[in-house]
């Protein structure tokens, strides 16, 4: 098993396969609209804009199991992220992260990885990055600034 045999809904409610980003780097994020890590959107969208689609994707899953710091609609989300901090990259619905409700992609990569609390992801913005054999690198804090990836990021794109 790895991060392409599984499905995710889009942001415009579409289904998509994973599989999608085969050759890809990867660094998926559990994202939110109100929370001090907010402003990480912006690196976010800079790592994007920098390594481009072709190679790397930012793959952003809003998640409001964080004292309900991402209270809004998939259209209210998309907007706020365009409108503040011009996100370009891959959204997705609402996603639960941790429980027995979580997505089974999060379940996969806490199960893979270990953070602070273990395997439970501790906050909104911790951020997997996945090489582009689909294989988990890397765990990252929310703390973790995106621009501190770059040197990981562009490891893995050169050895494509």
């Amino acid at each position: 098993m790895n991060i392409y045999d599984f499905n995710v809904t889009t942001i415009d409610e579409e289904n998509q396969s994973l599989s999608e980003y085969k050759n890809k780097v990867l660094l998926i994020v559990n994202t939110a609209s109100k929370c001090g890590f907010t402003p990480q959107y912006k690196g976010l969208e800079e790592l994007y804009k920098k390594y481009g689609n072709e190679k790397f994707e930012v793959l952003g899953f809003p998640c409001d199991q964080f004292m309900h710091q991402e209270p809004g609609t998939s259209a209210e989300i998309k907007n706020f992220c365009e409108i503040n901090f011009g996100v370009t990259f891959p959204l997705f619905q609402k996603t639960d992260v941790n429980g027995e409700n979580a997505h089974p992609l999060f379940k996969y990569l806490t199960e893979q990885t270990s953070g602070i609390l273990n395997s439970k992801i501790k906050w909104n913005f911790t951020k997997f990055l996945i090489d582009s054999k689909g294989n988990i690198v890397n765990r990252f804090a929310p703390s973790t600034e995106p621009e501190k990836l770059s040197v990981e990021i562009e490891k893995l794109i050169n050895e494509l």
